[in-house]
């Protein structure tokens, strides 16, 4: 099994007894995202320390505001030719909050965007309450985009979906799909097809036990429940996020 996205850095973890039961699990890899430059090198050291984990180098668009971005780009590029970054991530666009610096966050998401074309590696896509500009970027960015990209936690509904499924994407689904309200998630992962789905947790967030922090570990109850949406078996559900994952991060081991 595989969790494709997860956060380590400064979250409140203890290690090794975590990891030790994230693969006591069943968890054989994990994918860290990285948010800023600063958690992106943190996630560089823990995976050099442990087998089976990998990281993604990017800049999170809730960190577009404020000061210029070129030094932190510089310190994400140092980072991309590590053996075990698999990809650039997790980059976009957030709308979620009134005060969201739009016109940034696309700057941001492009300039990351190119940096991952320069270093042939795919993408790990956060994309909130913004469909609209996300489709637009996506199609003008076409011809950059030949390594893939994945939209993490893929919230834009099932309607959607083929749009940016003809893009080329990945769709990953975490713990929402298990929440009891979780109707849009629920109906996205139905018309998900197999050969573009993977599984992640988003850890320590979106629990699919609620009032816990998330983990890694959760995986098995993800998948299955994915198994019990698309009425296939788990093995099923297993088999194809692995292959998927491989086919995306070109390189997982």
């Amino acid at each position: 099994m595989i969790d494709i996205h997860a956060h380590f850095a400064e979250e409140g973890y203890f290690f090794p007894e975590e990891w030790d039961k994230i693969r006591a699990a069943g968890v054989e890899r994990v994918v860290l995202a990285g948010d800023t430059a600063a958690h992106s090198k943190m996630h560089r050291d823990f995976c050099a320390a442990h087998q089976g984990a990998y990281f993604c180098a990017g800049i999170h668009p809730s960190e577009a505001g404020g000061s210029p971005k070129e030094r932190e780009l510089a310190e994400i590029q140092e980072l991309l030719s590590d053996g075990k970054c698999v990809a650039v991530g997790e980059i976009g666009l957030d709308y979620h909050y009134p005060d969201a610096n739009k016109r940034a966050q696309r700057e941001l998401f492009v300039a990351q965007l190119l940096l991952a074309e320069r270093f042939s590696l795919p993408v790990q896509i956060h994309s909130r309450d913004s469909a609209a500009d996300m489709l637009i970027i996506l199609r003008e960015m076409r011809a950059h985009l030949s390594r893939g990209f994945l939209l993490h936690c893929y919230s834009h509904g099932a309607d959607m979906l083929p749009l940016f499924a003809e893009l080329g994407a990945y769709f990953s689904f975490g713990g929402v799909v298990c929440f009891k309200n979780a109707k849009s998630a629920v109906k996205s992962a139905e018309v998900c097809p197999l050969g573009r789905l993977l599984t992640e947790t988003d850890s320590p967030y979106l629990s699919p036990l609620r009032g816990q922090k998330n983990s890694p570990a959760n995986i098995p109850l993800i998948a299955a429940r994915l198994a019990e949406i698309k009425g296939v078996p788990l093995e099923e559900v297993n088999r194809a996020a692995a292959e998927n994952a491989a086919r995306l991060f070109r390189k997982l081991k």
